[in-house]
Parts: C-alpha cells; sequence; structure tokens
C-alpha cells in the first residue's frame, strides 16, 4: 500500500488561499484534548436559496432576526461548518451561512470558480435578503472572496469585516509552491482519502466522529474538477491591495503558529484600525475549536444583540 501523503500546513495554505495549509498543521499538533461540543443549527433555521444574475443558485441557512451577520466557508466547505455560529447568533441577530458557489447545494457551473466571482455572488445574497448593512466573515478561502467584495462593491452594504484565518494572496515561493501541485496530484488520485484527511486537519481540539463524517459528506458533495478550478482561481488572484479599502471595523482572528505569521502581520499593518486576534490552541476552524471566544469577540465590536 503506498503511503497516503499528508501536506505540510504551509504548503496548505498557500494553496488554497488559502486554505489547505491551516489545516495540515492544526492535525499535526492535535493531540490529548477532550471533543468540544458541537451546537446543532437552531431547530428555527431555514434552508432557502437565492439566484445570481447569471443564474447560479446560492443556498443558503438563516436563523433569527434584527442586526444581519453573513458567514462565508471557506474551500469546498458548506453553511453548516457555522453551526455553533447560527446557534448563537440565530438567537438575537439575523444569521444566514452560505453554501458558496460550486459548494454544497449550490449551483455547480464551469464557470465564475474564483474569488472576484464568488464575491459577485455574495452581493447577490446580500441584495436579495436585504442583509445590509452586514457583518461580513469569511474564513479560510472566504477570505480572498471577501476582500473581492470590498474590491469591487466598496463597503457601503458593511457594517463591518470579520477575516478568519486565511490570506488575501500571496507570492510565488520556490521553497513552497511547487509543493501544490503534488498536493493536487494526490487530491486527484484519491479524493475520499484526501478529503477525509483535510476535514479533521481543520480542527486542535478533537471533534466527534459523527460531526468529521459530517463534514467529510458535506465537503465532498463539490465535485473534484470543481474543487481543483476553485483551488487554481484562487491561488492566481491577489487581493491584498484590496485589503486597505475597508474603511468599516475589522476583526482579524487566527491561529498562530503555522508559518504564515508574517503574512498576518503584514495584512494587519495594512488594514486601517483592525483588530487582531490570535486563537492560541485553536486549529484552522477556529470558530468551532473555540466559538464561545469567537462569538463574544463578534459581539463585543459589532453588538447589536439582544439580552
Amino acid at each position: 500500500m503506498r503511503p497516503r501523503h499528508r501536506p505540510d500546513r504551509r504548503v496548505a495554505l498557500a494553496v488554497g488561499a488559502l486554505t489547505l495549509a491551516l489545516v495540515a498543521f492544526s492535525a499535526a499538533r492535535a493531540a490529548g484534548q477532550g471533543a468540544a461540543p458541537v451546537s446543532p443549527a437552531p431547530a428555527a433555521a431555514k434552508s432557502a436559496s437565492v439566484e445570481t444574475p447569471d443564474g447560479v443558485r446560492i443556498r443558503y441557512l438563516e436563523a433569527g432576526t434584527g442586526r444581519a451577520i453573513l458567514f462565508v466557508p471557506g474551500w469546498t466547505m458548506t453553511a453548516e461548518i457555522w453551526e455553533p455560529q447560527l446557534a448563537h447568533f440565530g438567537k438575537a441577530w439575523r444569521a444566514v451561512a452560505i453554501d458558496p458557489r460550486g459548494q454544497g447545494d449550490s449551483g455547480k457551473p464551469e464557470h465564475g470558480l474564483y474569488p472576484a466571482a464568488r464575491a459577485r455572488d455574495i452581493k447577490a445574497v446580500v441584495d436579495a435578503l436585504g442583509l445590509a448593512p452586514v457583518v461580513l466573515v469569511g474564513w479560510s478561502m472566504g477570505v480572498p472572496e471577501v476582500a473581492a467584495f470590498v474590491d469591487q462593491f466598496g463597503t457601503r452594504d458593511l457594517a463591518g469585516v470579520v477575516l478568519v484565518d486565511g490570506i488575501a494572496g500571496g507570492d510565488w515561493d520556490p521553497k513552497v509552491s511547487p509543493g501544490m501541485i503534488t498536493w493536487t496530484g494526490g487530491f486527484l488520485r484519491d479524493r475520499q482519502a484526501q478529503t477525509a484527511a483535510f476535514v479533521r486537519f481543520m480542527y486542535r481540539t478533537p471533534q466527534p466522529e459523527a460531526y468529521l463524517q459530517k463534514i467529510t459528506a458535506l465537503s465532498l458533495k463539490t465535485p473534484t474538477p470543481t474543487a481543483v478550478a476553485l483551488f487554481v482561481g484562487t491561488m492566481t488572484s491577489d487581493l491584498r491591495p484590496a485589503l486597505a479599502k475597508i474603511d468599516k471595523p475589522v476583526l482579524l482572528a487566527v491561529a498562530p503558529g503555522s508559518g504564515f505569521d508574517p503574512v498576518y502581520e503584514k495584512m494587519r499593518e495594512s488594514i486601517p484600525g483592525v483588530r487582531f486576534e490570535k486563537f492560541d490552541g485553536a486549529g484552522h476552524a477556529l470558530f468551532v475549536d473555540q466559538p464561545a471566544k469567537f462569538n463574544a469577540l463578534i459581539e463585543e465590536m459589532f453588538g447589536g444583540a439582544r439580552k
């Protein structure tokens, strides 16, 4: 049996925007902690969809009423990854989480699989649901997509921005970047195994097996060619200049120790007035590993929750 290749966290992040690195590193350091409880999506959460101007259906989950907050997941993930936030914010906010184009139960076209196009999908959701002014939260690959939203539409529709453990672009690194191609080859040859490993790598706090299997199954709803196209579309997009255009309150939340801490510091320097928070002991999906801290920071920064 051929040994299974595990991508190093540096390679992964550079690759997925990005996405994958933070994950692999998380797995390597996860050990010896009890499973964290996973909050289910509130019973009142509804699943519905909107159609984009180019005819793609974007599925979303929605819970609660009040100040609006919109959650954008990362590469191949779905709205369900935000269950702890839907459960919390759905009590006093209008909380919405989407399946981005190509992922989950949203439409799966062969076009528009890059940050600028998926940012236009976010705009379609904001407009169709009347969410403005909305707190816009992007995780991993969602970070360059939020940056692309600002680049195209400015901040008029935004009450604030939350950027979670992802980068808006990067330069070709001869020590890291070639590993991207190697990892992609392994992904194409054994999607099932790579996806299962990828999901487990996202957490430092061990999660229940049933939960991991559910997230894996949801990730596999993204067709393999679509996943690779999203990968390439993000790798070839540099949204770093857009960060300086954000003139609303910004929370930058990261899990330190990935080797990309210097990149986060540069992001911190480029975003006016950003609040920079490190989630020590958390994995790439830090909002699942440490939901109480993550949710409290949003409450503190953006308010609007009824007691």
